[in-house]
């Protein structure tokens, strides 16, 4: 098996450090090397796992930022330039091989917002 670029790691620590602060609020599910993952303390789906708020994993080909609001609330990326725009797979998932000062200071803004939305959420429901 190939070995990842040095960059990934570089990507990883940088993609961790915007969640970090979030651990206050959220349980810490993962936090090994090359995974880190928070999901809620409280709200659970109907089947009674935790809801997830965000992640990182480091990938064969990439590095993929998990942020579940934007899944649960597109609007969020309003506004988004198109250089993470283009970083965006799936319905929540930003995947990065290496990642610029301009594009952590968006995604750290958007990671606040999604949590603004996810605390607003009402989870009473489940999902």
């Amino acid at each position: 098996m190939a070995k990842r670029p040095a960059s990934f790691d570089a990507t990883f620590q940088t993609l961790r450090k915007l969640l970090k602060p979030y651990e206050k609020t959220f349980d810490v599910v993962y936090d090994e090397p090359g995974r880190y993952y928070l999901a809620s303390k409280t709200a659970k789906t109907r089947s009674g796992a935790a809801i997830w708020f965000g992640g990182v994993q480091m990938m064969k080909n990439y590095v993929t930022f998990h942020l579940i609001p934007v899944y649960a609330n597109p609007g969020l990326l309003e506004g988004a330039t198109p250089a993470l725009a283009r970083r965006k797979q799936g319905k929540g998932c930003f995947n990065f091989t290496e990642i610029d000062p301009a594009q952590v200071k968006e995604l750290s803004a958007l990671t606040k917002k999604g949590y603004a939305s996810f605390i607003k959420q009402d989870w009473s429901r489940g999902a």
